[in-house]
C-alpha cells in the first residue's frame, strides 16, 4: 500500500539535478513551520509538538511510534520526563497524530535505498538533509528497524527542556526572582522554601517564547547499565503494564461503534488471483447476517457478531482462481538454480579480489526456509464512512500509508482520513503492509455502518507474506592455524527490501513488485552478512533468485539468516582446526574489544566448558549497527525432539535508557529467534501454506522456555537498537549447541527439519 509516490516528481528531478551545487542545500535548508498537531483539551496547555500540561500538573507525552510491545511509550516519556523534571506519577502517555513535526528521519536516511535509488549520487547536500525533507513532506513517522530513540530522543529532550525553561519563567515572574536560581524536579519549580507545582504554572508559562537553543541537562553518568537517570528501573515503570494486566489497554479489536457490524474475510492464495464464486444464497436463515462483500481477491460477509460472519463464509465456500501460485518445490528450484547458474553481484569486498575467487579449501551449504511472524494478535480494523469521510482505527507500523492506501481504495483524499493509531499485540513488521486497511474501507464505504475486521488466525498466516528464503555457500581458504586467510560468502535470496520497497513506496501489486526485482541485487538481502572478524580478504555476494513467493521484512530481517551463516561456518572452521570455539573467534577480534568483551563475559556468565563433545553447550555472536552480542546455548536433542535448557547472553547496546525494557526487548528476541530456530517455516503448495494455526509452527511454549539470563556492557556509547540483536544469535547458538551433544551438523532451519 503506498505512501504519497514520492520516486518521480519535479521535485525530486530538481534536487537531483542541484544536488552538485548550492542551490540544492538552499533548497533543503530553507526553514518550514507545520501546524502544532497536539490539541489541548480543557485545562490544558500544549508546549510544542511533544508536551500537554494541565491545570492538575499532569504531563501528557505525545509518542509518535506504535506500541506493539516494545516499550516505546515508556522509553519516549521517560526522556521527556527526566529532562522536564516531571514527577513519573503524573506523566501520561497519548499517541500522536500523523505529523511532519513526528518524521522518522533516521528511518528515512536507512530505507533512502529504497524510496530514491539515486540518493547515492547527491553528494552535494549534508548527509541526512534530503531524509529529513523527504520524510517531512511525506509524514513518514513509521515504526521499524529499532530507531524510535535515535529518530525521537534529540526532539523529545530539547521539547522538554523547552518547557521546563517556560515552566521556570513562569515561576520566577510570579516570585520576582531570577530564572537561573529555580530548580526544577520531581514536577515541582522551587526557589529556597517556594515551591510550585507545575499545573499551576502551565496557562502563564504557555505565554513565554521559548528559549532557542533549548537549556538541556546535562547527561549523569551511569554507574551501571539502566542509570540514564539514577535508579531508572525503579523510577519508570512501564507506562503500559497496568492497563495490559487488568485488561483496560486498548486493542484495534475493543473499539466499540454504535449500529457496528463485525467482518471475516477468505483471502485468495498467494498468487496471482481472483475471486471466481462464491455461494451467495448462503446467509440466508443466519440470525444478525447482513452480506457478503466481494473484492479483488477476497470475499467477506458482514453480520452482528463475527462468529455469523465466519460461519456464513464456511457455507459460501469462496473459490479462487490462481493463474500464478507459490510451490516449496519451485521456491527449492529457483534457490538452487540460482546458486548454480546465477550473476553474483558483489556486496562487499575487502582485500585481495584475486584471493577469494575460485574454489576454497572448505565450502559449506546453508539453507534457511520461509519463515511467518506468528504475531499473537491478527490483523484487526475498524472503520466508518459518512459523508465522503473516513474514519479508521487500525494498530499499523506505517500509519500515512495506511491512511493514503484506504484513501485511493475510496477514491478519496487522504486529508478525508482520520486515522486513530491503536496499539499493537506484536507485529515484528507485519504491521507495515496496510492490506487490512484497504478491505475494513471498502466494507465500512459498502455497509454504510462501522464495520469492524478481524482476521481468523488461518486467513493471518494465508494472506502473510514470510522472511523470504536463502541459501547460502560458505567459503573459505584457512591459515595453518585454521583462522580463513579468504572468506567468501555467497547467498542466494530474493530482493526482499527492493521488492517491500515497490510495494510501499510505489503501491505495485505484489506479484507486480516481485516480477520488478526478480533480477535486482540487493545488500539488504545480505545484511549481516560480513563477518565481525578481522578476515585479510573477504568478499559478499548476492545471487538474486525469483522464487514466485511474495516476502517481505521480519524482525531480524537478512541477519536473522545471515548470522546463522557465519556463526555456523565460523564454528565449523574451528572444530575443522582442532581449536576451542571461544579462543577462536578471540583471536580475530583485536580490532572489536566490546564485542570480545561480550564473548567474555557470556563465557563466564554460562560457565562455559569449552562446547567439546557431549557438552550440549555453542556459542555465537553478532553484531548488528552499534548493538554487540554474545550467547551460549546450552541444549539437547532426545526421542521428544530439541530441547533448549538455557540462554545466558552478554550484550553491549550503548546508554541504556531503561534498564527493564532493554532486558524485556534481549529475552523477547531471544524467545523470538528460538522460535525461528525450530519453527515458524510453512510449505507452501498453491499459494497456500500449511501451517494454519500458532500450534503448526512448533512454536516454544512457556514450558518449552529455556531459563535465560542477561547482562549488558557499561557503556555511555549512544543507545543501539536492543529488539532485533538478540533474534539473529540463538539459532546458531543453538545449533553449535546441538553440535557439541550430538556431533551432528544442522544446516538448515528450523533446526528439526535438517536430514542429518
Amino acid at each position: 500500500m503506498p505512501l504519497p509516490r514520492p520516486s518521480v516528481s519535479r521535485r525530486g528531478i530538481l534536487i537531483g539535478a542541484l544536488a552538485g551545487g548550492g542551490l540544492a542545500v538552499g533548497y533543503l535548508v530553507r526553514p518550514r513551520r507545520f501546524p502544532l498537531p497536539l490539541e489541548p483539551g480543557r485545562d490544558e496547555y500544549a508546549f510544542g509538538a511533544w508536551i500537554k500540561i494541565a491545570a492538575d500538573g499532569v504531563v501528557s507525552v505525545a509518542v509518535p511510534q506504535v506500541e506493539m510491545g516494545q516499550g516505546v511509550t515508556t522509553l519516549l516519556p521517560q526522556i521527556v520526563a527526566h529532562e522536564l523534571g516531571a514527577d513519573w506519577r503524573q506523566v501520561a502517555v497519548e499517541p500522536a497524530p500523523v505529523s511532519a513535526l513526528y518524521a522518522n528521519t533516521v528511518l528515512a536516511a536507512k530505507w533512502a535505498p529504497l524510496w530514491m535509488p539515486f540518493a547515492s549520487g547527491l553528494a552535494g547536500a549534508p548527509e541526512g538533509m534530503i531524509a529529513r525533507r523527504w520524510a517531512e513532506d511525506r509524514r513518514f513517522n513509521v515504526t521499524a528497524d529499532g530507531t524510535s530513540v535515535a529518530a525521537y530522543e534529540g526532539p523529545a529532550r530539547a521539547a522538554a527542556a523547552s518547557a521546563r525553561a517556560l515552566l521556570v519563567q513562569a515561576a520566577a515572574a510570579r516570585w520576582n526572582v531570577a530564572p537561573e536560581t529555580c530548580e526544577v524536579a520531581a514536577g515541582l519549580v522551587t526557589h529556597g522554601e517556594k515551591r510550585l507545582n507545575f499545573g499551576p504554572l502551565a496557562s502563564e508559562a504557555a505565554g513565554f517564547s521559548p528559549p532557542d537553543p533549548p537549556p538541556l541537562r546535562p547527561e549523569p553518568m551511569a554507574e551501571k547499565p539502566g542509570e540514564f537517570v539514577p535508579g531508572a528501573p525503579l523510577r519508570y515503570p512501564r507506562l503500559d503494564l497496568p492497563s495490559k494486566v487488568d485488561g483496560s489497554w486498548t486493542f484495534a479489536g475493543d473499539v466499540r461503534l454504535p449500529d457496528m457490524l463485525r467482518a471475516a474475510i477468505r483471502h485468495a492464495p498467494l498468487g496471482k488471483a481472483s475471486v471466481s464464486g462464491y455461494d451467495g444464497n448462503a446467509g440466508k436463515g443466519l440470525r444478525g447476517f447482513a452480506r457478503f462483500v466481494q473484492g479483488p481477491d477476497w470475499v467477506a460477509a458482514l453480520a452482528q457478531d463475527w462468529w455469523t460472519a465466519e460461519t456464513a463464509l464456511t457455507r459460501a465456500a469462496p473459490r479462487f482462481r490462481v493463474a500464478r501460485g507459490s510451490d516449496s518445490g519451485e521456491i527449492d528450484t529457483a534457490l538452487d538454480e540460482a546458486m548454480a547458474h546465477g550473476s553474483p553481484t558483489r556486496i562487499h569486498l575487502a582485500g585481495d579480489k584475486a584471493a577469494v575467487e575460485g574454489a576454497m579449501p572448505v565450502q559449506i551449504r546453508y539453507e534457511v526456509a520461509p519463515a511467518l511472524h506468528a504475531s499473537i494478535e491478527t490483523a484487526c480494523a475498524t472503520a466508518r464512512y459518512n459523508g465522503g469521510r473516513l474514519e479508521l482505527w487500525i494498530g499499523t507500523q506505517a500509519p500515512e500509508a495506511a491512511r493514503t492506501a484506504a484513501a485511493e481504495a475510496l477514491g478519496i483524499h487522504a486529508g478525508d482520513v482520520v486515522l486513530y493509531p491503536m496499539p499493537i499485540g506484536g507485529s515484528f513488521d507485519r504491521r507495515l503492509e496496510c492490506a487490512h486497511a484497504v478491505q475494513v474501507a471498502i466494507l465500512a464505504k459498502e455497509a454504510g455502518r462501522p464495520v469492524q475486521l478481524t482476521v481468523s488466525r488461518r486467513q493471518e498466516h494465508f494472506a502473510t507474506f514470510p522472511r523470504a528464503p536463502a541459501v547460502a555457500v560458505m567459503a573459505a581458504r584457512p591459515d595453518p592455524e585454521g583462522r580463513p586467510l579468504a572468506w567468501r560468502a555467497r547467498i542466494a535470496a530474493p530482493a526482499t527490501a527492493r521488492e517491500f520497497g515497490r510495494r510501499f513506496f510505489l503501491g505495485d501489486a505484489p506479484f507486480d513488485a516481485l516480477d520488478a526485482v526478480a533480477e535486482a541485487d540487493d545488500p539488504m538481502a545480505v545484511e549481516g552478512a560480513i563477518p565481525a572478524y578481522a578476515v585479510p580478504n573477504l568478499a559478499v555476494d548476492h545471487i538474486p533468485a525469483a522464487i514466485g513467493l511474495p516476502t517481505a521484512r521480519m524482525r531480524g530481517n537478512a541477519h536473522g539468516y545471515t548470522a546463522f551463516f557465519n556463526e555456523s561456518f565460523v564454528d565449523e572452521l574451528a572444530h575443522r582446526a582442532g581449536r576451542e570455539p571461544l579462543s577462536f573467534r578471540m583471536a580475530m577480534l583485536g580490532h572489536d574489544p566490546r564485542l570480545a568483551e561480550c564473548l567474555q563475559r557470556a563465557a563466564s556468565l554460562s560457565q562455559w566448558g569449552g562446547g567439546g563433545n557431549n557438552s550440549g553447550q555453542g556459542l555465537a555472536c553478532h553484531v548488528i549497527g552499534e548493538a554487540r552480542i554474545a550467547v551460549v546455548a546450552g541444549a539437547r536433542r532426545d526421542e521428544n525432539g530439541v530441547r533448549v535448557d538455557k540462554l545466558s547472553a552478554v550484550a553491549d547496546i550503548g546508554r541504556i535508557v531503561n534498564l527493564d525494557v532493554a532486558r524485556q526487548q534481549i529475552e523477547g528476541g531471544l524467545v523470538f529467534g528460538l522460535g525461528l530456530a525450530l519453527g515458524c517455516s510453512a510449505s507452501y503448495a498453491g499459494g497456500r501454506p500449511d501451517g494454519e494455526r500458532l500450534s503448526d509452527l512448533a512454536l516454544p511454549t512457556l514450558a518449552d522456555c529455556p531459563a535465560i539470563e542477561v547482562e549488558f556492557i557499561d557503556s555511555t556509547a549512544d543507545p543501539a537498537d536492543p529488539g532485533e540483536i538478540g533474534v539473529a544469535v540463538v539459532a546458531p547458538a543453538v545449533a553449535n549447541a546441538l553440535y557439541s551433544a550430538t556431533g551432528l551438523r544442522f544446516r538448515r532451519l528450523p533446526l528439526f527439519a535438517e536430514d542429518m
